[in-house]
């Protein structure tokens, strides 16, 4: 089938590249010509494992195409999937959708026989609807059906997760969209994956329902952890006793230093504002909000009383700031409110992660970027593990306690064995143990 992808974000360019490994001819359209030219020269403009791969297997196999073309590319389609950012609103938590409504007001004038708009960016219930009522306002006569397909792709495992779904939503209306939706799914239905076939309002429903129970899942465990702390429990023994229930289950239960990302901050402060607008309030997801904040604070606390209550003129290492490993998004990551703390202080801070600095070193002035976590240690008076990525799971405790000035370790991620880094002669402490 003949699939157009608006925006070549995050979303767009993984669902694009993805489409384009299933056998479909898929162009990408974006409106900034620096991008476009970066990615037909095979330029990847974000970080994802495998992804830059795919995509050249892909442009070489001519499935795959970038242009400026908005019209074009809309014309030829079967499908236009709106994949561009929903970011959130500044003052009320709302999600931001201009460029969501934007992108239908351009295809209404572009589409050229039957089309399917697919919104495959995250939007609040009811957008959908409005999305047709855009697109009959500027097109009376044109042939079309929405379908709302939310993504559930974790950065670092897109690849994977489009590949290998849990599940696949789609809200339709027709069955004439269904047949198309399913087409484009066929590679998916083959391996058996389920897809679940529902209304607008539900597909757009679930996508929140499910990043907000996930982050609820987080931050109980979080609050769970401070607990811990207070009785003497370990909050890993108690994580891995909840997990091994099968109700549970034992994913997103790693106690830290609070969620963040593309997803989550965005996706339940969207959900509150629908409760609020709707006088249905999402109680549960507002404390939950709340409780993430405070979850940063803690932590601020914990690296303070590590120090001795001060870190004025002491040089801090940090490992890891994006939100998670194997990516390079900084947005809502815990270290964009735990960093600038230390740095205003007073202290040196030195910060080293293998993605992080693209984005980081304008969110993060007044750090030092080292390319090594041992340099970054070296004469340190305290080191944080924020980002537990690989490199940063086996490092030399011994060696560690030799290049720092005095050897203290806030682990917020629980990396390490507490006993472990006793016997280093680490002053050492974790989140919730």
């Amino acid at each position: 089938m003949q699939l157009t992808m608006i925006g070549t974000g995050y979303v767009g360019l993984v669902s694009g590249v993805c489409f384009s490994d299933f056998g479909h001819d898929v162009i990408c359209v974006d409106k900034l010509p620096e991008k476009i030219e970066a990615l037909e020269n095979g330029i990847v403009p974000i970080f994802e494992p495998g992804l830059e791969d795919l995509m050249a297997r892909n442009v070489a196999a001519g499935r795959l195409g970038f242009t400026l073309d908005f019209a074009g590319a809309v014309s030829k389609a079967d499908a236009v999937f709106i994949g561009v950012g929903t970011p959130t609103r500044r003052g009320d938590g709302h999600a931001d959708l201009t460029y969501v409504y934007d992108a239908a007001r351009e295809i209404a004038r572009a589409m050229d026989g039957y089309t399917v708009v697919v919104t495959k960016s995250t939007v609040p219930v009811g957008t959908n609807r409005r999305i047709e009522e855009i697109i009959r306002e500027e097109n009376p006569e044109a042939e079309f059906d929405v379908a709302s397909n939310p993504e559930f792709l974790r950065e670092g495992a897109a690849i994977e997760d489009f590949m290998r779904p849990d599940r696949v939503v789609v809200g339709v209306e027709t069955d004439k969209a269904r047949d198309v939706m399913a087409k484009i799914y066929r590679p998916l239905a083959l391996r058996e994956a389920p897809i679940v076939y529902t209304d607008l309002e539900s597909a757009e429903m679930i996508k929140y329902a499910a990043n907000a129970f996930l982050a609820t899942k987080i931050t109980f465990i979080n609050e769970i952890a401070a607990l811990c702390e207070k009785v003497g429990a370990d909050v890993k023994s108690v994580s891995k006793g909840m997990g091994m229930d099968n109700r549970i289950g034992s994913k997103f239960l790693n106690a830290g230093p609070g969620y963040g990302g593309s997803c989550f901050p965005k996706d339940t402060k969207a959900l509150a504002r629908i409760g609020q607008e709707y006088a249905s309030p999402m109680e549960i997801v507002e404390s939950v909000i709340d409780i993430n904040e405070a979850t940063k604070r803690r932590m601020i606390d914990k690296i303070m009383e590590l120090c001795g209550d001060t870190v004025n003129g002491k040089k801090i290492a940090v490992l890891g700031v994006t939100f998670k490993p194997n990516t390079d998004d900084m947005r809502d990551s815990p270290s964009l409110t735990i960093v600038p703390a230390l740095v205003g202080a007073g202290a040196t801070v030195h910060v080293v992660d293998p993605q992080g600095y693209k984005e980081g070193k304008d969110l993060l002035p007044g750090v030092t970027w080292e390319e090594d976590a041992y340099a970054a240690m070296t004469d340190a008076e305290a080191v944080i593990l924020m980002t537990e990525w690989n490199e940063f799971r086996a490092l030399d405790l011994d060696r560690l306690v030799s290049i720092m000035k005095t050897p203290k370790m806030a682990d917020l991620r629980n990396v390490y064995d507490p006993e472990e880094a006793a016997k280093s002669g680490l002053t050492y402490v974790s989140v919730g143990r």
